[in-house]
């Protein structure tokens, strides 16, 4: 079975519900204009009811006024806090529960907006999986992109056509109880992704196409090492076995095939003199420490999962903090002004 689902095309609107779409911009100037229009168009070509919100991230540039023009609501942060603290401040001043997130460079196609949303009526996440007729992926990234993609898969136990998608569909009620562990950087959509899918929300995925970007690209190298370390972190929370078990399993194989070639080295020498392996120091300290290491990690695996468990039993729910909801109306307040 296909991970996509169906596409429709020029779709009547299902969901009879408002939505909020969120725009981050960092120095976007050239393409936020444009992108608002496309977005618009698309919407209201439908009939659906929306707003749009653009978070400006202490762009130097016109991001702001331009956003303004083209009819969006526009918050402001007075430093460049990063794309996951944008979309976490949008969401938290969203006037509407679906929440759809489109980046202002011109790389999504905005057309598909009704599609994804038409997908809420039965799932929890739907995301624009880059994997349309035209994708314009730079090839420096594709290597880090599938490194990161496989990784994150093994880790899920699932496919995941498009792991860290920038268009995306979902309800803020879902996604606000993940703000304490979602990245201020561009490591949000990963987070997000990876904790609805241990979570055992459903996440489905529409094939789309992807633009070449309007402007200069914000992404560095260093990026795809925090992506990584954030992949892995991730699995830890949610997913604790997936990360211990395979780790514990590569140590104690190791420490067996130590062991076995610890006998091979000592049973020559004592069954050609006539010792007996019970009188010879047969294993080495590292054999010793790796069969340790092993049963360590498969024990903190263990712990970790029922600990897991045990949270999600009781009902426990990660919710915003009151940090994060007072400084977003606090950049509300100040926009006003």
């Amino acid at each position: 079975m296909l991970p996509f689902n169906r596409a429709v095309k020029n779709p009547v609107f299902q969901l009879q519900e408002p939505v909020t779409v969120v725009i981050p911009a960092f120095n976007e100037e050239a393409g936020i204009g444009p992108q608002i229009l496309a977005v618009r168009r698309a919407l209201e070509a439908v009939g659906m009811v929306f707003e749009i919100i653009v978070v400006d991230d202490g762009s130097a540039d016109g991001t702001a006024q331009e956003a303004l023009q083209g009819g969006a609501r526009v918050l402001r942060h007075l430093s460049n806090r990063g794309y996951g603290a944008s979309i976490k401040s949008a969401i938290l001043a969203a006037s509407h529960e679906i929440i759809v997130i489109i980046d202002a460079d011109g790389t999504y196609p905005a057309d598909e907006i009704p599609n994804l949303v038409n997908q809420l009526h039965d799932a929890d996440m739907a995301v624009g999986a880059r994997a349309g007729k035209q994708v314009h992926i730079p090839w420096v990234r594709r290597p880090a992109k599938w490194v990161l993609g496989w990784v994150a898969e093994r880790i899920a136990g699932r496919r995941i056509p498009d792991l860290n998608s920038g268009l995306r569909t979902f309800r803020r009620s879902c996604a606000v109880q993940y703000f304490p562990i979602l990245s201020d950087r561009f490591s949000f959509t990963t987070t997000i992704t990876l904790a609805y899918l241990a979570d055992d929300y459903r996440v489905v995925y529409q094939p789309i196409d992807y633009h070449k970007r309007i402007g200069k690209s914000k992404i560095v190298p260093r990026h795809f090492m925090d992506f990584l370390a954030l992949v892995l972190r991730s699995a830890m929370l949610f997913q604790p076995l997936r990360v211990f078990v395979p780790l514990g399993i590569f140590s104690g194989a190791l420490g067996f095939l130590k062991v076995a070639f610890d006998i091979a080295s000592v049973f020559p020498r004592t069954h050609k003199m006539g010792w007996s392996l019970l009188f010879e120091p047969v294993l080495s300290t590292s054999a010793i420490l790796l069969l340790l290491v092993a049963l360590q990690l498969l024990l903190i695996g263990m712990v970790a999962d029922g600990v897991i468990r045990r949270i999600a039993r009781h009902g426990a729910r990660i919710v915003p903090s009151a940090a994060i909801v007072e400084e977003s109306l606090e950049q509300q307040v100040a926009v006003r002004r």
